[in-house]
């Protein structure tokens, strides 16, 4: 019988060569290691899990090369930083900047990556840290490239229930935890990257959570809840497991702000499981489940079975370069003469953080924020710089509802939140931290939709 495309389950894979290698960046102890303003230490006192970075190769028949990274780093205070280390990458390995993806977990147990700590305590170690980075990152994709096997890359979605809301109104004020009264985006999406033969070779874990169940108390250095996630991922594929942050804007955990390492390790499970729940649900290389039709029993029943489909070799790619306004922001002299005069630990350090962006933005009024589009076979996937809210995620899983979509924050830099127009009349974290306008998160949502829409024709 001749099979509808609507009688077909939907299932995007991509089949070409794949490699990845892994390094451990965990960094000295005695790094400057300070992410939370209520700290009361500068440095981190032991190792909870160690921090990795993976690269993952992606190559097509037509030997167009993608390199995937996915660090154990925080975020990118100074994005000259992210701009140096990716220049350095892109020019040893003769890339261009559309085929390249340095993505960061976001863990806030991590080290300083911000050379411009370099007078606080154990400052002086991050300018090398980021040397050795960018060395790693060399290094990895040049051993990769050495052991590229044949295989496929199939995805599919399944569901956490890890992630909760975490804007939440209190007595008139807006405070950053556990929102009970609304639903979160518990969207799971899993890639498994298997040879010929099923074995598998990777797993790629899309999904939007803050790491930040490790707090200002904590004196451990660690990947957060990636770091059980990918344990029990890893144990049960025999193959490495790469985390990718999704827009987790206004998502984390419901349990947070601990430095006990037990809740940290019982919120990776969570993940893990659900991960290996959903590998179950993908179907084998290059098959799909087809309606093949029906048959009278005590209940007439439809009849779905395994339908062989051709392989998709397909990759194309694009930077989308989204113009967007700058807020009205304070003077760069302003922000300096605050910091200076203020001697309040917590709100100084919210200062400096602040001293940075505007370092970066300049006398700019205008960004064109870039948004990298890949698409790998009829899949997408979805990365920038930013920490974008779940509308975004879920728009787009909306809008193209028969294709899977990855969604990644803070891949190749980092500037600020992109929280939706509602939000900027209201005084949410979110949007006295943001450089950027009202309606810029509006702007990219449509605009991402407007190039998916011309990938897809």
């Amino acid at each position: 019988m001749t099979i509808n495309p609507a009688q077909i389950c939907p299932n995007d894979s991509f089949t070409g060569e794949f490699s990845v290698a892994t390094a451990d960046i965990t960094p000295s102890l005695s790094i400057y290691a300070r992410n939370w303003g209520a700290s009361l230490h500068d440095r981190a006192e032991a190792v909870h899990k160690p921090l990795l970075m993976q690269c993952l190769l992606i190559k097509s028949v037509d030997n167009e090369l993608l390199v995937w990274f996915a660090a154990d780093l925080g975020w990118w205070k100074n994005s000259l930083d992210e701009q140096n280390l990716r220049n350095h990458i892109l020019k040893k390995l003769n890339l261009g900047e559309e085929q390249v993806l340095f993505c960061l977990s976001h863990t806030h147990a991590g080290p300083s990556i911000c050379s411009t700590d370099k007078d606080r305590p154990g400052g002086g170690l991050i300018g090398p840290y980021l040397t050795f980075l960018a060395d790693t990152a060399v290094r990895l994709c040049k051993e990769a490239l050495n052991s590229m096997r044949n295989g496929t890359l199939t995805w599919g979605y399944g569901t956490c229930d890890l992630a909760a809301k975490r804007d939440y109104l209190v007595d008139g004020e807006y405070l950053i935890g556990y929102n009970p009264l609304e639903s979160a985006d518990n969207t799971l999406l899993v890639g498994v990257v298997r040879e010929k033969d099923g074995g598998h070779l990777a797993t790629l874990i899309n999904y939007a959570c803050h790491p930040t169940t490790f707090a200002h108390e904590n004196k451990l250095l660690s990947p957060d809840y990636i770091g059980s996630m990918r344990e029990v991922v890893e144990e049960y594929t025999g193959s490495p497991c790469l985390f990718l942050q999704g827009a987790s804007g206004d998502l984390a955990p419901k349990h947070q702000y601990v430095a006990d390492a037990a809740i940290v390790d019982g919120h990776g499970r969570r993940l893990g499981h659900a991960a290996i729940a959903t590998i179950e649900s993908i179907p084998q290389n290059n098959y799909n489940l087809a309606f093949e039709g029906s048959l009278i029993s005590g209940a007439p029943l439809a009849l779905w079975k395994p339908h062989k489909t051709k392989p998709d070799y397909r990759i194309s790619t694009k930077i989308l370069r989204v113009e967007v306004n700058y807020k009205d922001l304070p003077s760069l002299d302003e922000l300096t003469l605050e910091y200076e005069l203020c001697e309040n630990r917590v709100m100084k350090d919210r200062l400096w953080r602040k001293i940075n962006t505007r370092n970066v933005i300049g006398e700019k009024k205008v960004d064109k924020i870039p948004i990298w589009i890949w698409k790998l076979g009829n899949s997408i996937v979805i990365a920038q710089a930013n920490e974008a809210y779940s509308i975004i995620q879920e728009r787009l899983r909306t809008t193209f509802p028969h294709q899977n979509i990855s969604f990644i924050n803070i891949a190749n830099g980092y500037v600020g939140y992109l929280p939706p127009a509602e939000l900027y009349d209201r005084d949410i974290y979110a949007v006295w931290q943001t450089p950027y306008a009202k309606g810029s998160l509006e702007k990219i949502i449509d605009q991402t939709i407007q190039a998916i829409q011309t990938l897809n024709k």
